[in-house]
């Protein structure tokens, strides 16, 4: 058994962008060590079908959260339905990013176009200003209940940046400074803000059979560790900054990721 410390039972987690990939995965852990859970996506395709899922596999309270949480609004909808829902919000994981992977500037001699500036900005809103958003809309309750966590999913490109991912890089960057300023900021009130920076996570369902190999060749060639991560990994990390295991730790960015960072 667990020490009790990293007991998360009856805690409520709101997970934003967890239809898929690494929000998936932490959704699935923090279910299975007993606790109630809210994934939010932009749309139902993915996200029904997976709180359905793994509220069966778990015997949890899973439940889906439509909302576009890199807006205003929608940030505060979803906090509002996990509220109405559960009564509370113990921890919450701003796992929405996606990448583009094209230059800021087109390059001499390349075919890859630049950024459009609506590409810029969805990068920026979906990987660094949901996190914002979201935290502010949850921050009065955790803050007058003085607890609560937040756990936001930066990347190993915070630390070391890829060519053609420089507004991603950017964006995860900031996102590790935001954890650092929202820690001092919180720390007073009993509220802990933390950071997780997973390297390669690839999503059996979504990238398919051929994608898997093709991460496995080249996660075994530019991967220390010589292999990709499991999904429900970064959930392991997660149960532990959720739990009161963490309770001495706040703003810091934990590397999940093979090595690639080092």
């Amino acid at each position: 058994m667990l020490p009790d410390a990293f007991d998360v039972t009856d805690k409520v987690v709101l997970i934003t962008g967890a239809g898929r990939g690494i929000g998936k995965g932490i959704a699935q852990v923090l279910a299975e060590a007993g606790a109630d859970v809210a994934i939010n996506s932009l749309t139902p395709r993915y996200v029904e079908g997976v709180a359905t899922e793994i509220a069966k596999s778990s015997g949890r309270r899973v439940v889906p959260v439509v909302a576009d949480v890199t807006q205003n609004a929608g940030a505060r909808q979803a906090i509002d339905t996990v509220m109405d829902t559960f009564g509370r919000i113990d921890v919450l994981v701003n796992n929405l990013g996606d990448a583009i992977r094209k230059p800021l500037v087109a390059l001499p001699g390349e075919e890859t176009p630049a950024l459009t500036d609506e590409e810029l900005s969805l990068v920026i809103d979906v990987n660094l200003t949901e996190a914002i958003l979201c935290t502010r809309a949850v921050g009065p309750h955790m803050l007058g209940r003085r607890s609560g966590k937040v756990i936001n999913i930066s990347s190993w490109t915070a630390r070391q940046g890829g060519g053609d991912m420089v507004v991603y890089s950017i964006a995860k960057t900031g996102l590790a400074g935001f954890t650092r300023a929202q820690a001092l900021e919180w720390a007073p009130y009993g509220v802990h803000v933390n950071s997780i920076a997973p390297g390669i996570f690839p999503d059996p369902v979504t990238v398919g059979d051929d994608g898997m190999q093709r991460t496995r060749d080249m996660a075994a060639r530019s991967v220390p560790l010589l292999r990709h991560g499991e999904l429900r990994e970064v959930g392991y990390l997660a149960l532990y900054l959720a739990s009161a295991a963490s309770d001495y730790m706040t703003g810091q960015t934990l590397f999940l990721d093979g090595g690639m960072s080092l």
